[in-house]
């Protein structure tokens, strides 16, 4: 296969996709992947569960389970709403033997090549339970911007901060356990390292990351880098790190990362024969492209790449990362510890599909946080696209008299649908991809269509038409029911004649 590979951010099994988690990667690399699909492009959009995470660990405990009981229940309705909301990834693979082997193959063979270093740190510890502390199991104040921050990096301004980087630490497990810290041997792969590829990547690449992305990934490289843990100490999760300098130590979940996108691809791709990595070889011709969120940046956007880098040229490494803000509920963060979340599945079975994926769409947080209110999805999506959708569908029909019947298109017609095609191409291209312009285009274009005088009644259809392949990766149910009742869907707009045909409707939300 040479193509595109899309990989959408991994997600932590320790709970079902909330529709802020809907709207930032996964939407936008389903919008993407269909798009290159209808283009007649090969694409594989893939992504893996990130099992290992310390998350498992802290949530598990809260709910009075196991972390491998909460993977299993997580993983299927994380699917379970990928599903519903008809994002077109491939199906969670398995985290089995082939999986942890792809793992300790990538990480043994950075080891062999003398990438890691052995290093003496010091890192928060808890006394009470004798356990020391990192990431999802820590919290304190983050070193770059003071407000408080989960170990590995701050969510709020997507610094990192790794070993006893955080002020004031404290458990998460147990606030009341006095938390010191001590020092432990660990491997690390520092990034300084690597800052002549990295600085190189990113000049290449300057105007491709979102304003920011782009200043974060600016502010970490104006300081000092960081070392990457390759090994911590094991908090009874995760997989064991196979090097004899770290006894009893765990492989850092962060840099499963990259083989757990290179297994997932080789699933998604149907388990082809010869090397799970294959795919990702630089001489594979393949195209890789990430998705994910600003809080994911100094991980997708640098440490993964490095992972990728330290390999020598072994591998391909991504054109461009999409990166999302936060998108919040009623002003408020989606929480899952508040309850205050609404669950993608959850939404779709009170909402039509189109409606909810349009509405993510046009109000996605591309460049800024966005808001999300059940009201809003309600006024939007009726005002905007169903009303002149349904109408834009009634002017169809008073104009076909036969459907089947073959219509003369003039040049004025195919013009204009070559103008629509080329508007929804500077969307969804990834130079300039935006799903909010995206919809709003699909908006323009239904008030266009309804009010425009048309020289021939095939000029009408060829416009439509266009319009339906162009909102196709975001309006999936209406486009499939009109490929369902013989419309071909084609970003091709050279066609002299069309066969006529009747426009579907959307249906309207129960509320």
């Amino acid at each position: 296969m040479t193509g595109t590979i899309v990989i959408a951010a991994t997600p932590t099994p320790n709970g079902d996709l909330h529709v802020g988690h809907l709207a930032g990667p996964y939407l936008a690399g389903d919008v993407h992947a269909r798009y290159l699909r209808a283009d007649g492009r090969p694409v594989t959009y893939a992504t893996c569960t990130d099992d290992s995470q310390s998350y498992m660990i802290s949530t598990a405990r809260k709910h009075g389970t196991t972390p491998a009981e909460l993977c299993a229940t997580s993983t299927a309705r994380i699917q379970r709403s990928i599903e519903a909301m008809g994002v077109s990834l491939a199906p969670l693979p398995p985290v089995d033997d082939v999986y942890r082997r792809t793992v300790l193959d990538f990480v043994t063979a950075l080891h062999e090549a003398g990438r890691f270093e052995l290093r003496t740190v010091r890192m928060p510890y808890a006394g009470n339970a004798g356990t020391y502390l990192f990431d999802g199991l820590v919290k304190g104040e983050c070193p770059a911007c003071l407000t408080e921050s989960c170990g590995g990096s701050c969510e709020g301004c997507g610094h990192p901060n790794h070993f006893d980087d955080l002020g004031d630490p404290r458990s998460v497990l147990d606030p009341g356990d006095p938390v010191t810290s001590r020092e432990v041997d660990v491997l690390v792969l520092p990034l300084e390292n690597h800052r002549r590829e990295l600085t190189a990547y990113y000049t290449a690449r300057e105007g491709g990351w979102r304003r920011h992305s782009a200043q974060l990934i600016r502010e970490i490289l104006a300081r000092p880098l960081p070392e990457i843990p390759i090994t911590v100490p094991s908090p009874g999760w995760g997989i064991d790190a196979p090097f004899a300098e770290t006894p009893g130590q765990i492989l850092y979940p962060w840099i499963e990362a990259m083989p757990a996108s290179i297994y997932s691809t080789w699933k998604a791709a149907g388990e082809p024969e010869g090397p799970v990595d294959e795919l990702w070889r630089a001489g594979s011709g393949n195209r890789l492209v990430y998705f994910h969120g600003f809080d994911n940046v100094y991980f997708w956007g640098m440490v993964d790449l490095v992972m990728l880098l330290a390999h020598g040229d072994r591998y391909i490494t991504p054109d461009v990362n999409v990166c999302n803000e936060f998108y919040e509920l009623e002003n408020e963060k989606f929480s899952t510890s508040r309850n205050h979340l609404i669950r993608g599945a959850d939404l779709v079975a009170e909402v039509p599909r189109d409606l909810v994926r349009f509405y993510l769409a046009l109000t996605c947080p591309e460049d800024q946080r966005a808001n999300f209110t059940r009201e809003g999805l309600d006024k939007v999506t009726d005002r905007r696209l169903r009303e002149p959708w349904n109408a834009l569908a009634a002017r169809v029909e008073a104009a076909v008299t036969d459907p089947g019947e073959e219509l003369k298109v003039t040049d004025a017609g195919r013009r204009r649908a070559a103008v629509m095609v080329e508007r929804f191409r500077l969307c969804y291209d990834l130079a300039t991809f935006s799903l909010t312009r995206a919809a709003d285009g699909i908006v323009t274009q239904l008030g266009r269509l309804l009010t425009a005088e048309h020289a021939e009644t095939g000029d009408l259809l060829l416009q439509v038409r266009t319009l339906l392949a162009c909102a196709a990766p975001i309006l999936i149910d209406v486009a499939a029911e009109a490929e369902a009742a013989g419309v071909e869907l084609t970003l091709d707009t050279g066609a002299e004649t069309i066969d006529a045909f009747l426009l579907p409707r959307l249906p309207g939300s129960p509320r």
